[in-house]
């Protein structure tokens, strides 16, 4: 048993006391000593799992993920072009500690949505912030915050969240205010925050859509360098639970 372990475990959950006791009975001779140890790894591991749960929870509910998927559920296939090195690649969410972006692309139905919130839902576990918007939801939150003179409170809060969900790319036109602030949004992320984008575009076109060049060129800049692609294919999963 590693005593060591149990110090840090003690001095991590801010128990000072404890920790100075425990370092105390240490020191005593072995014979001395209360056979409490193993009984005091298992507390602070217990109390340690169940604090990570609840941030998870909490994490999970402030997330508003569309869908409670999970990166064991994601079909991983040659006709999907998804494989399970690609998902185990990103499955340890190291990419949102090098604050890398994920784009997935492919037509309506193909899973895009499920697999960004099942990578949103693992960030949560790994104790990152994570906040999902569908792209119409988010446009009415800019126009919204816009009347209402709080864009600025609003980019702040997307500025805090460590891994941001935009679903649904290019569906809805961006007028002036839409493309400036997620400029901003994007600049604030840059090489701090991670950002997953589903679209039913390919990313090359994603210039046309957002539609000023001089501002398409900053966000593809930024968006695209050291982004993990997924390039999902095959026939709509949606149907294929219809015809089941």
């Amino acid at each position: 048993m590693n005593t060591e372990n149990t110090i840090n475990e003690l001095q991590q959950l801010k128990l000072k006391g404890m920790s100075q006791t425990y370092e105390k009975v240490l020191l005593m001779p072995q014979q001395q000593q209360p056979e409490i140890h193993h009984f005091m790894a298992q507390l602070t591991e217990a109390e340690i799992q169940s604090r990570i749960h609840r941030r998870t929870e909490m994490y999970l509910k402030l997330s508003k993920l569309r869908y409670d998927a999970v990166l064991e559920q994601v079909h991983c296939t040659s006709d999907r072009n998804l494989n399970k090195e690609s998902i185990a690649a990103i499955s340890d969410c190291s990419f949102v500690k090098r604050a890398e972006n994920i784009l997935i692309t492919g037509a309506t139905g193909c899973g895009k949505s499920y697999l960004a919130c099942a990578i949103g839902r693992q960030a949560c576990a790994f104790g990152y912030r994570t906040l999902y918007f569908s792209m119409s939801k988010f446009l009415e939150k800019i126009t919204l915050c816009k009347l209402e003179g709080t864009l600025l409170k609003f980019l702040t809060q997307i500025e805090k969240t460590h891994l941001l969900i935009l679903d649904d790319f290019g569906l809805q036109p961006l007028d002036i205010t839409s493309r400036l602030a997620l400029l901003q949004i994007i600049e604030d992320r840059y090489g701090k925050k991670s950002m997953i984008i589903t679209s039913q575009l390919p990313v090359g076109n994603w210039y046309e859509y957002i539609g000023e060049s001089t501002i398409a060129d900053a966000i593809m800049d930024r968006l695209s360098a050291n982004a993990h692609r997924f390039d999902l294919k095959g026939e709509s999963l949606r149907k294929k639970y219809i015809e089941n």
